[in-house]
């Protein structure tokens, strides 16, 4: 994606120092647009952590990162032990996201092969590179399997805009490249295909005010953003066409763990006969588990988050206000499942399926 008229992935390493990783610091978004330099593991993990980099395909390609830092950190004496406590460290920066897991793992596989540090050092580096490449790609066939979706749309409502309700940000920011749900709707407005995105705000850390509407902005993309409660109504009244949002996880039976919020968007589309589909690339599918209501660990986060809100002010500052009593406390659940019936089709780089275990299988025969 481009900002400024300049490409940017999300992570990358530093052009004049490869011991170093660069990332966006999606904290500064909108109001700043600034670049990390990260040099250990432990810069990583804050960075996952606090969510300087976050989103589900992100947060796997920053792990893979993470384990190429600490590789670099290890001393050969002392490799295999700091390399499986780095590991242990990135697995438990958030415990919702499959692909933080999923991406360790492929790292400790492919730093296995190596018959030396230094030979386990430039596979790291190697596979961590992989990783933020294949993210891409996947992205990229998720728009191209997508925008079919909204063409159909487009055609039926004869040159009138689809009108798409997305929930967070499963965009750019959310992964290495063009993003998962955003996919289909980049690939259609480059395919001249009138559309227009309405962006829940996404309390309470606001990923669709401050990151969503700030990419689809860069990009061209017409869009409004309204309130988190806003989209049950505008589906009453026949202005959302179609919703896609991403996923952090999804069971092997089609349930879907995304940002708070999710399930009652999925609610109001059942109740009014709209599509609702689930964009991910493959890795975010978790094919050991199924009842994601009772087994995806869902992570709560500090309460803080609900309890302050950051914006700039007029004189242009970016602070944090309290929203609440002061001694008013709060509880911040930063992830909801949706049960499988709720979902029209998943979406992923293989094609589109039924949120079913015959039908996620259908594309992924070797789970079988």
């Amino acid at each position: 994606m481009k900002v400024g008229g300049k490409a940017y992935r999300t992570i990358w390493l530093k052009a004049d120092d490869e011991r170093v990783v660069q990332v966006i610091d999606q904290q500064k978004l909108p109001h700043a647009f600034d670049i990390l330099d990260l040099r250990s593991v432990d810069d990583m993990c804050r960075a996952i952590r606090d969510m300087t980099v976050r989103g589900a395909g992100l947060i796997g390609a920053s792990a893979g990162f993470g384990m190429y830092l600490a590789t670099l950190q290890a001393s050969d004496a002392n490799f295999d032990a700091f390399v499986a406590q780095a590991a242990a460290k990135l697995k438990a920066t958030r415990p919702t996201a499959s692909n933080l897991a999923w991406a360790v793992e492929r790292m400790h596989r492919a730093i296995d092969c190596g018959a030396t540090p230094a030979d386990r050092r430039h596979l790291a580096k190697l596979e961590a590179l992989a990783i933020a490449d294949e993210d891409a790609a996947h992205c990229r066939r998720i728009g191209e399997h997508g925008v079919g979706l909204i063409a159909d749309l487009a055609a039926r409502k004869h040159g009138a805009p689809v009108n798409i309700l997305t929930h967070c940000n499963a965009g750019w920011l959310a992964f290495v490249d063009v993003g998962s749900a955003t996919a289909p709707i980049y690939a259609a407005h480059e395919a001249g295909i009138a559309l227009h995105v309405w962006v829940d705000e996404t309390r309470p850390r606001n990923q669709g005010a401050s990151l969503t509407a700030w990419e689809l902005a860069q990009h061209g993309v017409a869009h409004t953003l309204i309130a988190d409660n806003a989209g049950g109504h505008l589906m009453q009244h026949g202005m959302v066409d179609l919703v896609i949002t991403g996923a952090d996880r999804v069971t092997r039976d089609g349930d879907v763990a995304n940002k708070i919020g999710t399930y009652l968007k999925a609610l109001a589309a059942r109740d009014n006969g709209v599509p609702f589909y689930v964009a991910l690339p493959s890795s975010t599918f978790d094919f050991g588990l199924r009842d994601g209501v009772a087994n995806i660990p869902i992570e709560e986060r500090d309460a803080s988050e609900v309890r302050f809100v950051a914006g700039k002010t007029d004189s242009g500052a970016v602070a944090a206000v309290q929203i609440c009593p002061d001694a008013t406390p709060a509880r911040n659940w930063g992830f909801d499942v949706t049960p499988a019936r709720l979902v029209t089709q998943l979406l992923c780089e293989r094609g589109l399926c039924d949120a079913s275990e015959a039908g996620i299988l259908s594309l992924f025969p070797e789970q079988r």
